[in-house]
């Protein structure tokens, strides 16, 4: 039977409990935030249990102090069903010693309401969950540690886990749902499709009450999926959607409708880096539009493995999606967070690691084959050259970060790494 390793998250989740009075573990539906937290939990209360869950709502309005009572830590589990339990958790950890009393999970951001007076500063910690990557999937060799690299490794050579572009079409397709790990063929790469079901039909007008049209959404999705990577504003959104949308569509409808996307945790756009220059030219800021998993920007376009291969120019794009995916996971784990760059020059740089110290590396993704590592390479190297080096730090590593390839090297003419996604790790 196929297994895979434990999660990146848990050494994260450990260190929260260990140092603050509650932690939120906050993602997408069906990357594993229940299983992982009933790890650590003492004990549970589990919101969305339909055979309890009216008589937990009944009791969190007349009562919901009863509620948290158990062994800690206490896991509440989609706590945003009852939006009191933050107010409650954090006065409970305000008025009790120690640290590490409650786990809260959430698959959708609570809609504003008075039931939640205080932020949670200071009690309440925030933990994202991503779904898996590569490396807890068992699919890199995980010879290349972000890690490392950030301390400056000189690493020569290292062992990928060599797989093909067929692989990581699957791969791709299937998505890091836990689950469809776990599983093979078609059955692997209907998840991704009956995740984006839910989100269509259900999860989008939950989520705030307010009712959004089934097809509207699908029209939506799409769009985004063919803008993977891109810094597209509201109005290329809008008019993309429109060309399919006979209804009246406005930028306020697009952007009530991306809201909703992001408190269930659907997308996840990639904010821009903004950093010291020798030059003085203009450092764009627009966020660069991303789906949380890329299998999802896969079942909104209809698509599978064989429509990856061919079409190489949107495998390309998802690519990155997927990339981008593992390079959060591993940069939060090394308490970092990855962002893009684009200046008014042309010149852009899709990720950016940066450590709270300082410390970054800098990232191009491609597929494979020299010319386009020789693109990339030229990309990353034209990026550090205009840096500030008086008032930023000299970046740890330059990088591209390819789809195929059997061993990751550092190139002796320019110090890039070129490293498959299926060698390397946090």
């Amino acid at each position: 039977m196929k297994t895979y390793k434990s999660r990146i998250v848990d050494d994260l989740l450990a260190r929260k409990l260990r140092g603050m009075g509650a932690v939120l573990v906050q993602g997408a539906k069906w990357c594993g935030k229940t299983t992982t937290c009933e790890q650590f939990a003492k004990s549970a209360l589990y919101m969305a249990d339909p055979d309890t869950k009216e008589s937990n709502l009944k009791m969190a309005d007349m009562n919901i102090k009863a509620l948290l009572k158990g062994d800690t830590p206490r896991l509440i589990d989609e706590w945003q069903i009852a939006p009191k339990f933050w107010d409650a958790v954090r006065y409970h950890v305000d008025h009790t010693e120690g640290f590490g009393h409650f786990i809260l999970t959430g698959s959708a951001v609570p809609p504003d309401t008075k039931e939640i007076t205080h932020s949670g500063t200071g009690r309440i910690a925030r933990l994202t969950m991503r779904p898996m990557s590569l490396w807890e999937s068992g699919e890199s060799s995980g010879e290349v540690s972000m890690a490392t690299l950030l301390e400056g490794d000189e690493f020569i050579t290292a062992e990928s886990a060599d797989r093909s572009l067929e692989d990581i079409a699957f791969i791709l397709c299937r998505g890091g749902w836990p689950q469809a790990v776990l599983q093979h063929g078609n059955d692997a790469l209907d998840r991704a499709y009956d995740y984006f079901e839910t989100v269509v039909e259900s999860d989008m007008s939950r989520v705030d009450g307010v009712s959004r049209e089934p097809a509207r959404v699908r029209r939506l999705m799409r769009s985004y999926a063919r803008l993977q990577g891109t810094q597209s504003n509201l109005s290329v959104i809008k008019n993309d959607m429109k060309a399919n949308d006979r209804l009246t569509l406005d930028e306020d409808t697009v952007a009530s409708y991306l809201n909703a996307l992001r408190k269930i945790f659907v997308v996840e756009d990639m904010e821009a880096w903004c950093p010291n220059l020798r030059s003085k030219v203009q450092v764009r800021t627009t966020d660069t539009r991303y789906f949380t998993d890329p299998s999802i920007a896969v079942a909104a376009l209809g698509i599978g493995p064989g429509s990856l291969m061919g079409d190489l120019n949107t495998f390309g794009y998802l690519f990155e999606c997927l990339a981008m995916r593992d390079l959060r996971v591993y940069a939060a784990a090394n308490l970092g967070t990855v962002s893009h760059y684009r200046d008014a020059d042309g010149l852009e740089c899709d990720a950016v690691v940066h450590l709270r110290d300082g410390s970054c590396g800098l990232i191009e993704v491609k597929l494979g084959g020299d010319r386009l590592v020789e693109e990339g390479a030229a990309t990353v190297n034209k990026l550090a050259d205009k840096l500030d080096l008086s008032k930023t730090k000299k970046p740890k590593f330059k990088m591209v970060l390819t789809a195929i390839g059997k061993f990751a090297y550092r190139r002796k003419e320019d110090d890039v790494v070129v490293c498959p996604l299926s060698a390397l790790k946090n």
